[in-house]
C-alpha cells in the first residue's frame, strides 16, 4: 500500500530532513510514526502527498510510483488519500455540512452521491445532528470530527492524519484516536504521526520511531491478527 525504499529528502541550505528511510505499510494497517520536534515525521507525510519529491529513493503509494505522477496527476492521485491536520482546516464561513461536501465537489462528484454520503459520513463521526453548525460553534473535538469526516467522505483507501491530537485535551484526543480506530477496522489504511506517547502506548499498534530523520525501530506492537 505504501512503499519507501532508501528515501532521503534534503531542503535548501542543505538542511537533511530523513536519511535513507525505508519502509514497508501494508493495506489495512494502522501505523504510528513517532519521534521529537523535528524528527522528519512530517516530511514523511508532504511526501506521501507528493508535496515533497524525494532527493533519493523511490516512494510507491497505492501502486503508484510517485516519481512518475506528473504535477497535473496530482489532484487524481490524492484522491484516494485523506489528510487530516493538527489545526483541522475548516473553512470558517461554512457549515458543517457544506464543509464535508466541500471536498466531494472538488471530485466533481454528483449531487445525487453527495446528499447521499456526506450525512453517512457525519454519522460515522457523530456529527449528524450538528450537520447546520458553523465550526466556531464547536468544540475542538468536535472540529476535528468534521476534518477526518471531510478525510473520508470520498471513500479513500488510505488515511494520513499529521498531528490530530495536537490541539486537543486528553479526553477529546482519546476519542479521535477510538474514532480512527474504528474507521481502521472497516478497512482503511491509518497513518498517524504524533508525539503523544501515551496514547501510542494503549493503542497497542505498529510504531515506527524517526530519530533524527532515520527510523530506528520499527514495532509491530499488538497488530498480529
Amino acid at each position: 500500500m505504501i512503499r519507501l525504499e532508501h528515501v532521503s529528502k534534503t531542503y535548501e541550505a542543505g538542511v537533511v530532513a530523513i536519511t535513507d528511510v525505508s519502509l514497508h505499510i501494508r493495506p489495512g494497517e494502522f501505523v504510528f510514526i513517532v519521534g521529537a520536534s523535528g524528527s522528519g515525521k512530517s516530511t514523511i507525510i508532504k511526501l506521501l502527498l507528493k508535496e515533497l519529491a524525494p532527493t533519493h529513493g523511490k516512494i510507491v503509494v497505492d501502486g503508484k510510483d510517485l516519481s512518475r505522477i506528473s504535477h497535473k496527476q496530482i489532484p487524481m492521485f490524492r484522491r484516494n488519500l485523506g489528510v487530516v491536520f493538527q489545526n483541522f482546516r475548516l473553512l470558517p464561513d461554512r457549515n458543517v455540512y457544506d464543509n464535508v461536501s466541500f471536498a466531494m465537489h472538488v471530485v466533481e462528484a454528483s449531487k445525487r452521491e453527495i446528499k447521499k454520503r456526506v450525512p453517512l459520513t457525519l454519522s460515522l463521526v457523530g456529527l449528524a445532528a450538528k450537520y447546520r453548525s458553523l465550526p466556531k460553534q464547536l468544540s475542538g473535538g468536535e472540529q476535528q470530527r468534521v476534518a477526518i469526516a471531510r478525510a473520508l467522505v470520498n471513500e479513500p483507501k488510505i488515511l494520513l492524519a499529521d498531528e490530530p491530537t495536537g490541539n486537543l485535551d486528553n479526553n477529546n484526543a482519546w476519542e479521535i484516536m477510538k474514532l480512527l480506530a474504528d474507521i481502521n477496522s472497516r478497512g482503511t489504511t491509518v497513518v498517524v504521526v504524533t508525539h503523544n506517547m501515551e496514547i501510542v502506548r494503549a493503542m497497542g499498534k505498529r510504531v515506527i520511531t524517526i530519530k533524527k530523520g532515520v527510523v530506528v525501530s520499527d514495532d509491530d506492537g499488538d497488530n498480529e491478527e
